[in-house]
């Protein structure tokens, strides 16, 4: 099994890197563009992601209907990114599961996992064995997401095509025994239990938007606009993204940013990508420091999903908090600040 923990490939300030350029020019195409995954050619459709996605999408769409639309709705949607995106997948499936950057009681980390279920990102043991395969092969030709493929890929283009790696539990098992050893996380696999988690949780959400339309209005009429008022802010809307958000992670923080660290990858560091992913935007210091808990490594760095686990750890839910070690050296990073996007 991969040892995704061993961080010696991506040490600070790592002096020997050789430069992203010089990485990828072995896998580049003719026209200089990254192949995609061997294990996606030849290029079949996963059809389960296009219906999936295409219609939360569609679903979206009705955030047009004035009808549909309320003050309160609106403000449940917000409030929801902040829980199931910034709690469920920042901390929980990233920092947690994927990276082990703290360590929290198991009722604390499965009740994470399911709000990141929510954010319909798929399968907690999916995403984090996606994940690793990204650190592992970043910005070559394995990658499953580069955007050096083209950004269109990148962001989203990956997902809807077939990957021999990671299509079944049997295929990418081996990068997340680790989780599928806990029984929790192998019976959300099963018959895709994860899908029917988020579509319980939209179902809560009409039920209680239809509750609080009763409490205000007393009518028929108030109590279903109210819950499917919910429904497409609360669940849709906050749903595309939250999506959107993460996958630019996956695809702006690899083209436009500037870099603290020299890895052998193009990761960068993007403030408009920190500002809507709550702090997974500093993805090169991510890149540098793989477990460490706090994306942010300078001062200005601000990284409000650090300051959440920073207060679990206050309380005493989350333990053996990873810290940068620029910070325990009391120095800066030995950077080489690129500004511009690839060439």
């Amino acid at each position: 099994m991969i040892n995704i923990f061993n961080e010696s490939h991506t040490s600070l300030a790592t002096e020997t890197a050789e430069p992203v350029a010089k990485a990828v020019e072995t896998v580049a195409s003719p026209s200089g563009r990254l192949e995609i995954p061997k294990t996606a050619q030849p290029v079949k459709l996963d059809k389960r992601y296009v219906f999936a996605l295409g219609l939360v999408h569609c679903l979206a769409l009705l955030a047009v209907i004035p009808w549909f639309y309320s003050l309160t709705g609106l403000l449940v949607g917000i409030a929801g990114i902040f829980l199931f995106a910034m709690m469920g997948i920042n901390i929980g499936y990233h920092r947690l599961l994927t990276h082990r950057g703290f360590t929290c009681p198991k009722w604390f980390e499965h009740t994470l996992a399911l709000l990141g279920i929510c954010t319909l990102q798929d399968s907690p043991a999916r995403w984090v064995a996606i994940h690793r395969l990204h650190h592992k092969d970043s910005d070559e030709q394995p990658d499953p997401h580069s955007p050096l493929v083209s950004a269109y890929w990148g962001h989203i283009g990956w997902l809807f095509v077939r990957n021999r790696e990671f299509h079944k539990v049997k295929h990418f098992e081996c990068y997340v025994r680790d989780l599928l050893r806990d029984p929790f996380y192998l019976k959300l696999e099963r018959n895709s239990l994860w899908l029917g988690v988020y579509v319980l949780h939209a179902v809560l959400f009409l039920f209680a938007g239809y509750a609080v339309g009763w409490f205000m209005t007393g009518t028929l009429d108030g109590s279903l606009q109210m819950g499917l008022s919910f429904l497409v802010w609360g669940v849709f809307v906050r749903t595309v993204f939250v999506l959107h958000s993460t996958w630019a992670v996956n695809s702006i923080s690899h083209l436009w940013g500037y870099r603290n660290y020299k890895t052998t990858d193009n990761s960068r560091n993007n403030w408009l990508v920190t500002l809507i992913s709550h702090g997974e935007g500093w993805h090169n210091n991510h890149h540098a420091e793989q477990m460490s808990a706090s994306h942010g490594h300078l001062w200005y760095e601000f990284d409000l999903s650090w300051w959440v686990i920073r207060s679990f750890e206050c309380v005493g839910l989350a333990k053996k908090v990873v810290r940068p070690r620029c910070w325990k050296t009391a120095k800066e990073p030995q950077n080489n600040f690129e500004a511009n996007s690839i060439s």
